[in-house]
């Protein structure tokens, strides 16, 4: 095997398996950036073994078999050091005596055994918790669930590589500082900690989706993530109808993905796309999602947010798209979940329904909202209304406006263009 050969293959066994490393690494040290170091320690071995030796038959338990021996290591020297400065006359107190070493080690060789999901489990909970700023979170989840490295994580959203560093160093000591239980929430707090992680999927999902930022529409490897993050929540948390829910929604998103783009990467908005690139088996897994949802309770906002989703994946042309259901799936999340920009989307399905101008009154009716002042979508929207009602020259200042307003490249030049088709 050669060394690219092996980088590449610890790289696709680091992706999958270090959130369980570090889990099982963390429920023993309680200190989550501990844990990591001790995960990073085995990938350096697996580094510098595998292009001699081959790839392990079972690499995910190799990294945590040399993870548990890096940490038992650790602790040996910590008590080796801790009887030296005793021998040089220093008051010090083992909590353990001298088992501390024998103890540890039987405590680091449990990780490996059948709780492991349990602390991946753990593991979510924790590094999402609020005390956490999102961005803060959504670093910490790319950075220990889903393996990339900082320079990675800094790539997907242009930001720079000092300041996913620094938002991942301040994370980890912020939550060993707060002293954050490595446990999964019981009783009602579960369900505010649940919104948190969901939250912080979906923020990875929608980032790769939709850019805010850059010179391409999509980021497709950020909607990967996100969707392997959320199927391993699924399966973690399979009575939690909002966990299926949101799988549903992201399965049935990406899988319009080849078709969102253009040959040369231009966007394609959604009733002009090729409805036969759409990927059927995406659908397919949505749906199924969708479906497990609905049998475990009622409907919440990801689960109202994929039924939309349905709707547009089960027409067979836009013109078939049942846009009064829509609409009325908006309303009913705008109930469970008040938001302007639910409203927007709102307003969207019911012009479609009913007409550009009873879109265009209700997104008048949102001109004041503080939270849209700068969101480039309103103008946008309200430019197609004034369009479909013939009213060009205004239609055209406001996708001028929108255009000003978006950091996206790609994005920007299709407003500009809607704007000269006025």
């Amino acid at each position: 095997m050669t060394e690219s050969d092996a980088r590449r293959a610890v790289d696709a066994v680091w992706r999958i398996e270090s959130g369980r490393v570090i889990a099982g690494l963390t429920r023993v040290f309680r200190d989550v950036g501990l844990a990591e170091d001790m995960a990073q320690d085995a990938l350096v071995a697996a580094l510098e073994q595998w292009p001699g030796d081959g790839v392990p038959r079972n690499p995910g338990a190799w990294l945590m078999t040399t993870a548990r021996h890096r940490a038992i290591d650790a602790v040996r020297r910590r008590e080796r050091l801790a009887r030296k400065v005793d021998e040089l006359g220093h008051e010090l107190e083992l909590d353990r005596g001298e088992s501390v070493a024998a103890d540890f080690a039987a405590e680091v060789a449990a990780a490996v055994d059948g709780r492991i999901e349990d602390d991946l489990l753990r593991l979510v909970f924790t590094i999402c918790h609020p005390v956490l700023s999102p961005q803060a979170r959504v670093a910490l989840t790319l950075r220990l669930l889903g393996g990339l490295r900082t320079d990675e994580i800094a790539r997907a959203f242009l930001v720079g590589e000092p300041t996913v560093a620094q938002r991942i160093v301040r994370a980890k000591r912020t939550l060993a500082r707060e002293r954050v239980p490595f446990e999964v929430p019981e009783g009602p707090l579960l369900g505010e900690r649940l919104a948190s992680v969901l939250e912080v999927v979906y923020l990875i999902f929608n980032e790769g989706y939709a850019a805010t930022a850059g010179d391409d529409w999509m980021r497709p490897e950020l909607c990967g993530e996100a969707l392997r993050l959320g199927r391993v929540l699924a399966g973690l948390m399979p009575g939690e109808p909002e966990v299926h829910g949101l799988v549903a929604l992201m399965e049935i998103q990406a899988s319009r993905s080849a078709a969102r783009t253009t040959a040369s990467g231009e966007p394609v908005l959604l009733m002009d796309q090729d409805r036969s690139r759409w990927d059927q088996l995406l659908i397919r897994r949505g749906l199924a999602a969708l479906e497990r949802a609905e049998a475990l309770g009622p409907p919440g906002p990801y689960g109202l947010q994929a039924a939309v989703a349905a709707c547009h994946a089960r027409a067979r042309t836009g013109e078939e798209t049942d846009w009064a259901r829509i609409a009325a799936l908006y309303g009913e999340l705008a109930r469970r979940m008040p938001s302007p920009v639910v409203e927007l989307n709102r307003a969207v399905a019911v012009s479609r329904a009913e007409g550009p101008a009873a879109g265009l009154e209700l997104v008048d009716a949102l001109a004041g909202e503080p939270a849209l002042k700068e969101y480039h979508l309103l103008p946008s929207v309200r430019g197609d209304l004034l369009a479909g009602l013939g009213r060009m020259t205004e239609a055209r200042a406001e996708f001028e406006r929108a255009a000003a307003l978006t950091r996206n490249g790609r994005e920007r030049a299709l407003l500009l263009a809607r704007a000269a088709g006025c």
